[in-house]
């Protein structure tokens, strides 16, 4: 999600019982709104924030925003967080981390990408309507390129033995390139 989706957050967007978290429209005119759905790890965060939540600032209302932020402590659970970016930096430095906030976005679609996951997937995920603008995210590594390559190869090789084998048993030569 973009920084300024995720500061927008509120606790109405998330189904718990489909496990699933709705974006409303972005600021950028690709954001038309999407839905995404939670994995196990998300969920999990997503609980635990929850508790946390509650714990601190009662049971949330609908409308509220789920990262609360700004100097005004007795209506957090009403602000929108000003930015992430702070807290970003202060997990980074502490975590001994290198990278920009907007870096785990791209990491991401990348990791997608690689992992085969279809366009039309990856940018219902990461709310791009053209493929040019997922091509700006979706850096794939040339290790990623060479296992690709190396696969179609292996698929390849397995193929032409499976020829020669059939050939073999029908007493048939063939050629095979």
């Amino acid at each position: 999600m973009r920084d300024a989706e995720i500061r927008g957050l509120t606790w109405s967007q998330i189904d718990w019982e489909k496990k699933i978290l709705t974006v409303g429209r972005s600021e950028t005119d690709a954001g038309t709104g999407r839905t995404i759905p939670l994995n196990g790890t998300l969920l999990d965060a997503l609980v635990d924030h929850t508790r946390w939540y509650s714990m601190r600032f009662g049971d949330a209302k609908p409308e509220w925003y789920m990262f609360p932020g700004g100097g005004d402590r007795r209506r957090t659970q009403r602000c929108r967080s000003p930015h992430s970016r702070p807290e970003w930096n202060n997990v980074r430095k502490k975590a001994g981390g290198a990278g920009r906030w907007h870096d785990s976005r791209h990491t991401l679609i990348t990791e997608l990408a690689e992992n085969g996951a279809g366009d039309e997937t990856i940018m219902g995920i990461a709310g791009h309507v053209s493929r040019q603008m997922l091509s700006r995210y979706a850096h794939i590594r040339t290790e990623a390129k060479r296992r690709a390559l190396e696969e179609a190869e292996r698929n390849r090789a397995a193929a032409v033995e499976r020829m020669r084998e059939a050939s073999k048993k029908q007493d048939v030569d063939v050629a095979v390139p």
